[in-house]
């Protein structure tokens, strides 16, 4: 297998990392204030996260330098045409990490408010941006010959990629809301429980016609495969947490959500930024990606370097397996 293909599954991979763990701190970020009811509850819905989630952004981190290194055309072709809604996703993450990180430097209700609302709509952005942003990558943008995307608001809000934006923004409340019921125990958990039922009932139909759609416009026989078991896996793990098996629930979620990368990923292969305005200055994964000498020596690192952060976070979430119940925190 060339480089050039092992690095764009990579980059999948990475970003199905990503979309896995960060969108369970999305959910969970969205639910603070519908399943924490009072302080207290509130410092349990926080706990959960507290340990993993700026760990768990790192993932979005590594992506972003993964295609610069291996890719650097698609990162400058993607970023030209994306400035402004990862500039929006980049402030609405800084506002969520000051308020998880400062929510309990100041005794004051107004001040918790605050913070609450700024950890809300730093997770919304971007579980809606990003579904946007991907939608928009696997349909095309226009782009010149020089590799310059010329795209305004109306070219990025299209029906599709507002269906993928909302598409994400459902399944990750529905991931967040599941992750409750496994960490959480009380009435806390049973809030989650009723939140996964309610969510469900948007992100499952959101997500089939999401990857229907998808599968329509440039699916490929592998594809069709992957999007059926992601539907499907989403409903089994709504169905799952429903009945109080939330490591089956939990599972399932995220089944559903690595195989919606793959899917996506599949469907822009072996393209990595398809051109609307001209198919022939589309960039492919060959075309894109750097000299042969410099993916050797990322790929040299990335071998020794992956399996040692994927262990230190999987001990991680060993460390902090335990449910969390309203007397393990402080109001």
């Amino acid at each position: 297998m060339e480089l050039t293909t092992v690095w764009f599954w990579l980059i999948a991979f990475l970003w199905a990392g990503y979309f896995l763990l960060e969108g369970f701190d999305f959910g969970v970020g969205m639910l603070l204030r519908r399943i924490g009811r009072d302080p207290v509850d509130r410092s349990v819905v926080l706990a959960a996260i507290g340990p993993v989630w700026d760990g768990n952004e790192v993932w979005m981190i590594v992506a972003a330098g993964a295609t610069f290194a291996a890719f650097p055309a698609w990162y400058a072709s993607m970023f030209s045409g994306f400035y402004l809604p990862f500039l929006l996703v980049l402030v609405a993450l800084i506002l969520r990490a000051v308020a998880l990180e400062w929510r309990g430097k100041v005794d004051g209700d107004r001040w918790r408010a605050w913070c609450d609302r700024a950890i809300f709509w730093g997770s919304a952005l971007p579980a809606l941006i990003w579904g946007v942003a991907f939608a928009n990558l696997v349909r095309g943008l226009p782009m010149d010959a020089r590799g310059t995307v010329h795209a305004s608001p109306a070219d990025l809000l299209s029906p599709y990629a507002l269906l993928g934006g909302f598409t994400t923004l459902a399944v990750f409340l529905l991931h967040g809301a599941v992750f409750l019921t496994l960490k959480t125990e009380g009435l806390v958990r049973e809030r989650a429980r009723r939140a996964a039922f309610s969510s469900a009932a948007v992100a499952v139909p959101a997500l089939t016609g999401f990857l229907a759609w998808t599968q329509h416009l440039h699916g490929k026989p592998g594809t069709a495969v992957t999007a059926a078991v992601a539907a499907v896996a989403l409903a089994a793990g709504a169905a799952a947490a429903v009945r109080g098996r939330e490591g089956v629930a939990f599972g399932a979620t995220a089944v559903a959500i690595v195989l919606t990368v793959v899917t996506l990923f599949g469907a822009l292969w072996p393209n990595v930024l398809p051109s609307t305005t001209d198919p022939a200055v589309s960039l492919t994964v060959t075309g894109a990606a750097s000299g042969p000498y410099t993916l050797t020596v990322v790929t040299w690192l990335a071998a020794i370097a992956t399996p040692i952060v994927l262990l230190y976070q999987g001990w991680t979430y060993w460390i902090f397996r335990r449910r969390l119940t309203r007397a393990d925190v402080t109001p």
